[in-house]
């Protein structure tokens, strides 16, 4: 009886959902459009996404021909080490996959969210496992209170709660209120978020010895990244790894 109440009620779950998708088509997060499938992103589309999961430059996360493994650096890390100590993308910010972004970031959108967390709990499933705190990038204060959110906090939950990692959500505050980003050069970058970031001093005990990993949503020169990982080496953290949802390779993508 109990096994057939239970069969029951998985299939009116079945049918419940069916009609569902049936009169709510999923979305694709990718183009936006409509489709017949139940996941975030429709099998044609998915091929033309580029992932970065398991290759690239084991600090910046570059896509790079020949994968050398933990040795695997790029010319630029080689010469000029990053703030961080290790760094993972899941996939590439270009055309395709410029939507998803721009739709998490400015539209708030949360229908794809477990599907990206999932791609970068894939991505960065070593340094997961290294790692002691999960931290997102802060958003000032006033930015936060119009927008509504911090798309870097949703990450950072999500791929916790894939990883099974401890996200510490206010460890990081952003101490004066910068320009956007988009349109900036690299150097304007560095310049504009210099000193602009700093550990809360009721955090610090925590993350003194700690290995951290910095999430955020898109790796574009990693001048802001760089800034944060700096903050908390000052505040005492033992390493500071880098996740990321989308890494630009082009240099006609820093647009963001």
């Amino acid at each position: 009886m109990g096994v057939d109440m239970h069969w029951a009620a998985r299939s009116a779950k079945v049918g419940i959902r069916s009609i569902v998708d049936f009169v709510w088509p999923s979305r694709s997060i990718v183009s936006g459009e409509r489709h017949g499938g139940t996941g975030a992103v429709p099998a044609h589309e998915f091929a033309n996404l580029q992932f970065l999961i398991g290759s690239g430059c084991r600090m910046c996360a570059v896509p790079m021909e020949v994968d050398l493994g933990e040795a695997n650096l790029c010319g630029a890390c080689a010469a000029h080490p990053k703030a961080w100590d290790q760094g993972r993308a899941a996939i590439a910010y270009d055309d395709v996959s410029r939507q998803i972004i721009l739709d998490l970031k400015h539209a708030g959108r949360r229908d794809g969210l477990a599907t990206m967390t999932n791609w970068m709990a894939m991505a960065g499933q070593d340094i997961l496992q290294q790692t002691d705190w999960l931290v997102p990038v802060p958003l000032h204060y006033q930015r936060l209170a119009k927008r509504g959110f911090n798309q870097s906090v949703w990450l950072a939950q999500g791929v916790a709660r894939q990883s099974h990692n401890l996200v510490l959500v206010d460890a990081l505050k952003r101490t004066r209120a910068t320009p956007s980003q988009g349109g900036l050069t690299a150097k304007q970058r560095r310049d504009n978020v210099k000193g602009a970031f700093s550990v809360r001093p009721s955090r610090a005990a925590r993350l003194n010895g700690a290995t951290v990993t910095l999430v955020d949503d898109v790796y574009t020169t990693g001048s802001t990244l760089s800034a944060c990982a700096k903050a908390l080496k000052q505040a005492g953290a033992a390493s500071v790894n880098i996740l990321v949802l989308a890494r630009v390779v082009r240099e006609a993508d820093i647009t963001i």
